[in-house]
């Protein structure tokens, strides 16, 4: 890969600035993936973290100036040939994060579905053992045993219902961020729910406009 720089209309990234030359300079990455900026003769000069070059190894950390004042931004450099490795590399995270909390809102709704639905029925015969020891007999408690064996499940079943239903509200709204997050960083088509690890064999995004290279040479 290599990426040239300077004011010339032909190069891979234009700068319009005073003092950057035509051809000012060229970055290129070997085949250990590092990266290489190298002055081509500017008038002006290339300078990293303040001291001027002929040809440096430099990171996207480095502070790059081109002539005396235009400061380059390497990650914005590396998309004028077509490289959005850094950038998709992000994705992973937003994956990984989608996953865990997708698993986490379907097994916490579904434990407290089933809480409510079966502790009513602990409840009665918690009650019923109650009622048989304490006020066999009474009319009084029978009437309190009756209503909590009819009510008490009832409420049950409607909590537990109810927290059901809370799932594909929560999902969705978890899914439309989602698709808002995990696009393409160039052309922002939403990837689907590939796994990260299996589009970064792709290495490079699959749309014909765009090609974007996901991953470095």
């Amino acid at each position: 890969m290599v990426i040239t720089i300077g004011k010339a209309g032909d190069n891979d990234f234009v700068v319009n600035d005073p003092h950057v030359s035509r051809y000012h300079a060229r970055l290129s990455r070997d085949e250990e993936g590092c990266l290489f900026l190298e002055d081509r003769d500017s008038t002006n000069g290339t300078f990293v973290n303040g001291g001027q070059i002929v040809k440096k190894k430099v990171s996207p950390t480095d502070t790059i100036l081109l002539g005396e004042t235009y400061k380059l931004d390497l990650s914005e450099a590396l998309k004028a040939g077509n490289d959005y490795s850094e950038d998709f590399a992000r994705l992973k995270e937003i994956y990984d994060t989608y996953i865990e909390q997708k698993v986490k809102i379907q097994s916490t709704n579904q434990f407290k579905t089933r809480l409510l639905q079966t502790l009513p029925f602990a409840f009665i015969g918690v009650t019923g053992v109650l009622i048989s020891t304490l006020g066999k007999g009474s009319a009084v408690l029978f009437g309190i045993s009756l209503f909590v064996a009819i009510c008490v499940p009832v409420a049950g079943i409607y909590l537990g219902a109810k927290q059901s239903a809370k799932i594909p509200r929560q999902l969705q709204d978890l899914s439309n961020r989602f698709k808002i997050d995990y696009v393409c960083p160039k052309c922002g088509t939403f990837l689907g729910e590939v796994p990260w690890e299996s589009l970064s064999n792709r290495k490079q995004c699959p749309v014909s406009s765009c090609k974007a290279k996901w991953v470095k040479d």
